[in-house]
Formats: structure tokens, C-alpha cells, sequence
């Protein structure tokens, strides 16, 4: 009778070691997800530093021809203003969406009555596309039957303001959402301190919220910037780089000389410039904000 008492209880360790080894994690795990990045992420910008050396038109082979559409590039009068108004734009982009979505952030972390069903309405520019919302918008800012009488956009800073405040409308949800997220991991017991110090809500948003979200902010702007750079689809809509080339911005850039020029090599020379400086950006953003040093806890502890 002891023996199958003996059997069952030695057989124990080896299920259990056998279910230790069934639920650690592999390196195979990772696979299918890195076989998705290099198929869409790292072999189409291989493939656009590969034509940047060429000469090509969309049809027949590429032609090598070196570094000419470098070359090209760095003398190009239009990179120049192309990239100030890129650079331009990200900034107040930044500044407009930043303000507004810590506001609605902290807002939207508190207990306010009715709080919940404003913050889903508040995130439904969000669910929209890109594409569908400068439809929008260019119907509303018709000179002709739009809800603003004048040509807003046949002017650069009503073209301009018009961009920032659409992409605003639209993203802006988004980092209310990370900013909702943050304050709602910082402690209550901060906030009940400086009550008994007799500090107010301004000054404890200031004393306290601001610091605490700060690596919040820090990942908020990585993401903000890096999508101005991209910005593409509201320019083409509203203003086509126009007017004249006030809005032109890299990828319209990128846009009128593959789709336009057909000039698929230098298109490629300033997409591959686009994506240097837009990693770069983002690395030397986390290098001086010390996000990339911030240890995974909770926010505030």
C-alpha cells in the first residue's frame, strides 16, 4: 500500500518542476513580433536608404547615382524653410496640446460628478482619422459656406493656427488619457499634507501634481514631438503646403517630390533625413529629461 503513496509523492517535485519550466518566458516568444517589426518597420526604411542613392522614377529599375540626392538635398533652398516650419510648428504643437491636456488630465483624475461620461466624450476626437477630421475641418473653414466668414486658410497664420488647433483637436484626447493615468498614481496623502500646511489647489498643483508628473510629461512630449514630424494628412487637406509654401512641412516635402515630381530617390533622401532626425530628436529628448533612467514604479512614490 505504500508504494503507490510513494509513487504519487515523488511524482509531485517533477510535475511541479515540469509546469516551472512550461511557464518561463522564451526568446521564441518574442519572434512573431519581431518578424512583424523588421517586415513593416525596419525592411521599408532599409529599403527607402537604398533609393536614396538612386535615381528613380517608379517605373523600371533604379539607377545608382550616389550621393547626388544628398547632395541635392543639403542645397535645396525649400529643405531650409521646409524644416523651419516643421520645427516651428512642433514647438507651439507642444505648447498648445501640453497645456491644455495636463489641465484635462488632472481634471479628469479627480472625483467630479459626471467626470467619467465627460472624459469618453472628451476622447472621441481620438477615434477619428486623421484624414476624416481635416475634412472637417476644410468644410467648416470654407471662405464661402464655412462657419468663419474670410479665407482663414488663404492667409500663412490662419493656415498655420488652423493646423495646430486641428491636430490639437485631435491628439489632444490621447494625452489627456496619459495624464489622467499619472495623477491618478500620485498619493493622496501628498495632497492631504499640504491642505493641513494650508497650501491651496494652485499651489498644490504646482508644488506637488507638476513634479510628480514629470516623467508623465517627459514620455507626453516624446510622442507629441515625434508626431508633428509626421504630421502629413491634415497639410495635404487644409492647405496643401500653401499657401504658397508657408506650410510645407518634410513630408510634404517627401510628398511632392515622390508623388508630384516623381522623383523617387530624392523623396527617399528626405524620408531616410526625416527618420535620423526624428530618432535623434526623441534620444536626445529622453537623454535630458532622465526618462530613460526612470525606474518602473508608480508614479509619485
Amino acid at each position: 500500500m505504500t508504494e503507490p503513496v510513494t509513487k504519487s509523492v515523488d511524482a509531485a517535485p517533477k510535475a511541479g518542476v515540469q509546469a516551472t519550466r512550461v511557464g518561463r518566458p522564451h526568446a521564441s516568444w518574442a519572434l512573431p513580433g519581431v518578424l512583424f517589426f523588421m517586415f513593416f518597420a525596419v525592411a521599408p526604411m532599409a529599403l527607402a536608404v537604398y533609393l536614396s542613392f538612386t535615381e528613380w522614377n517608379g517605373l523600371g529599375d533604379p539607377r545608382f547615382v550616389g550621393l547626388d540626392n544628398w547632395q541635392n538635398l543639403v542645397g535645396d533652398p525649400r529643405l531650409t524653410q521646409s524644416l523651419t516650419v516643421t520645427v516651428l510648428m512642433t514647438v507651439v504643437s507642444w505648447a498648445f496640446q501640453t497645456v491644455i491636456a495636463l489641465l484635462l488630465g488632472v481634471w479628469a483624475a479627480g472625483k467630479q460628478r459626471n467626470r467619467a461620461i465627460l472624459s469618453a466624450v472628451f476622447f472621441v476626437p481620438f477615434l477619428l482619422s486623421s484624414t476624416a477630421i481635416a475634412l472637417l475641418f476644410f468644410a467648416l473653414l470654407d471662405p464661402n459656406f464655412g462657419v468663419i466668414k474670410g479665407d482663414t486658410l488663404g492667409t500663412t497664420s490662419g493656415a498655420f493656427l488652423a493646423i495646430i488647433f486641428v491636430g490639437g483637436w485631435q491628439f489632444i484626447p490621447f494625452h489627456t488619457l496619459i495624464y489622467q493615468g499619472g495623477a491618478r498614481q500620485i498619493p493622496e496623502v501628498l495632497y492631504q499634507a499640504a491642505a493641513i500646511d494650508g497650501a491651496g489647489r494652485v499651489r498644490q498643483f504646482f508644488s506637488i501634481t507638476l513634479p510628480q508628473l514629470r516623467h508623465t510629461m517627459a514620455m507626453s512630449s516624446v510622442l507629441m514631438v515625434v508626431g508633428s514630424l509626421t504630421y502629413f494628412e491634415t497639410v495635404l487637406i487644409l492647405t496643401q503646403g500653401g499657401p504658397g509654401t508657408d506650410t510645407a512641412i518634410l513630408p510634404y516635402l517627401m510628398y511632392e517630390a515622390g508623388f508630384k515630381s516623381y522623383d523617387f530617390g530624392y523623396a527617399s533622401a528626405v524620408a531616410t533625413f526625416l527618420v535620423v532626425a526624428a530618432t535623434g530628436l526623441s534620444l536626445l529628448m529622453v537623454r535630458i529629461t532622465g526618462f530613460g533612467s526612470m525606474r518602473s514604479v508608480r508614479e509619485g512614490m
